[in-house]
Parts: C-alpha cells; structure tokens; sequence
C-alpha cells in the first residue's frame, strides 16, 4: 500500500517511525513550511535521513496542492497532526481518502486545545479519535476511538506525554490495518452531543482567586506546560505550574504560608500550594522567586 504521511513535530515523527519499523511503503511526506528561526521540524529531519520525499506547501487549497497529492498515487494518507486546512478534493485524492488523528473523543472537544480543555473542566477521562475528516471543524467520520483517564493531579504534559500522545501513535497504526483490511468503519458523529472550544491561550489560563480552589487547579493543571496559568504579584505577571491543592483558609489572593513546601495561596475556598513557577525569567521553585521578589505571607496575588 502506498501511504503519505501528513503531519509534523514529534507526533508525526513517531508515526513514521513506526511505519518504516513494519517496513510500509511510504512514498512522500508532507509537513508544515520552514519557519525562520525555528529549529528543522523532527518529521522532516527523519523523512530526509531516511531519504523520503518531502513537500512543505504554504497552503493546500490551491491547485498545484491538488496535483501535488494525485502525483504520489496514494493509497491512502495518514494525517498526523495536521494544522493546515485540507480541502476535500486534496483528502479523497488518495484511494482510500485520507485519516485524521484528533486528541479527544470526538464529538467532544472539536477544536484545537482539545487536552486542555477536559482537563480545565474537571474531566475524569478523555481520550482520543481518528477520524475522516471531511470541511467542519473535526465533524467527519469516526474510524476508532481510545478512552483514557485523567487522574486527578496530572498536568496536560501528563495525559499528552504519557498517554495520548504513546496511544494516538498505536491507533494511527491499527487505522491503518483496517483500512488494508477494508473493514475501517465511517461512523457519523451527533454533533448535538459534542461541543467545540477554541484555543486555551492566556484569557483561559487567567486565575480568578475567588473561585474555589478545586477549579484553580484544573486550570493550572490544564496549562502546565503550556500556555502556562497566571496572575500577578505587585503588578507584574506570574505564570504558575507544578502546584497542589490544600484545605488553608484566608482572602482569596491571599499568600497565608511559605515555606519549604511552597507558597500557599487561599482561594474562594480552600487554596492552593504553588510550588513553582515563572515570573521574567526561567521557571523556579517558589522559594527562589520569593527570595528574588520579596513575595511573603500576607501579600495578595492577583490585584
């Protein structure tokens, strides 16, 4: 079978990994474009050491995109993390079309922050979709889902790197089995069932002290490491990462405790221990930035 692997960064990689490991014939790799100052993308760099084809266009909605894709008589295409928009004519180019790997159980969490997201809710479990994807927002077809915990101190570098991240690669490979097989399925989502988010960037991250302290650390936990949640000390901004939750009383905002421990932080009920953290430099433990700031109990984050 002849397979184009679209995708970049580490997922894409691994992918490809896994293709050449079982010896598939991939005939060309399609990436995102160079960025200027940006380290060479991982999937590239394997595609060129392994002596792959790779095509880089700035968009696929044009005509020479198309052709580009029929030139490679594909089988089909394996989409792996792709933020470019495909156009439909680009996707059914290939025999058998082309599948997606999406990080959540589609219809749930359609859009691009989808880890983040169930996380800042308070979700228990999540997992991940590959699907068909048609020009709605990931609305095409399901091929096969995976389901995942979410345990109830891991950080979106938690369930993406430990668990996403090894079964979405695993689930792309079995996709791909079925379609040689013939039996992958196209299952039509409800879209009333799912809902979709946009980016959890910083207006997401921002933490509101007054909320009670279990719905803080959702948010921490779902930008840790990225984009990373935030408030401010005398002014200036504070980004917050590894942190726990803690049953200490005070005004929300309110530092009530540092020590060796951490800095604990009241909330609108409970608080939270934040252990480290990133104010104009490098993530540090706590306790550096206090000694380098001046931060102390009594303070009041976020004003």
């Amino acid at each position: 079978m002849r397979i184009v692997v679209h995708g970049q960064q580490a997922f894409g990689k691994a992918v490809l990994e896994r293709l050449l490991e079982r010896g598939e014939n991939v005939v060309a790799v399609c990436t995102a474009p160079d960025k200027e100052g940006r380290p060479t993308d991982p999937l590239k760099e394997l595609a060129l050491e392994k002596g792959l084809p790779v095509h880089q266009p700035a968009s696929w909605k044009t005509p020479e995109a198309l052709e580009l894709m029929q030139s490679f008589d594909a089988d089909v295409c394996m989409m792996a993390y792709v933020l470019l928009f495909v156009p439909e004519a680009v996707r059914d180019a290939p025999k058998h079309g082309s599948f997606q790997y999406h990080p959540s159980l589609l219809p749930m969490h359609r859009g691009p922050s989808s880890i983040n997201w169930p996380i800042a809710m308070g979700a228990t479990k999540t997992g991940l979709t590959i699907f068909w994807p048609d020009d709605g927002l990931d609305e095409g077809p399901i091929l096969m889902q995976k389901e995942c915990d979410i345990g109830p101190d891991e950080t979106l570098g938690d369930v993406y790197f430990k668990k996403l991240f090894p079964m979405g690669v695993d689930a792309m490979i079995e996709s791909l089995d079925l379609v040689k097989a013939g039996t992958a399925p196209r299952i039509e989502q409800d879209l009333s069932k799912g809902s979709y988010e946009s980016w959890f960037r910083k207006a997401s991250a921002e933490i509101d002290w007054s909320k009670p302290a279990q719905e803080i650390y959702n948010i921490i936990r779902a930008g840790n490491p990225q984009p990373g949640a935030w408030t401010t000390h005398n002014g200036a901004e504070v980004k917050i990462f590894d942190s726990r939750l803690s049953d200490a009383g005070g005004k929300p905002g309110e530092v009530v405790d540092i020590s060796d421990d951490g800095a604990t932080v009241a909330a609108g009920e409970g608080a939270i221990v934040i252990k480290r953290v990133r104010g104009a430099g490098a993530k540090v433990p706590v306790g550096d930035y206090a000694a380098e700031t001046g931060l102390k109990a009594g303070d009041i984050l976020g004003t």
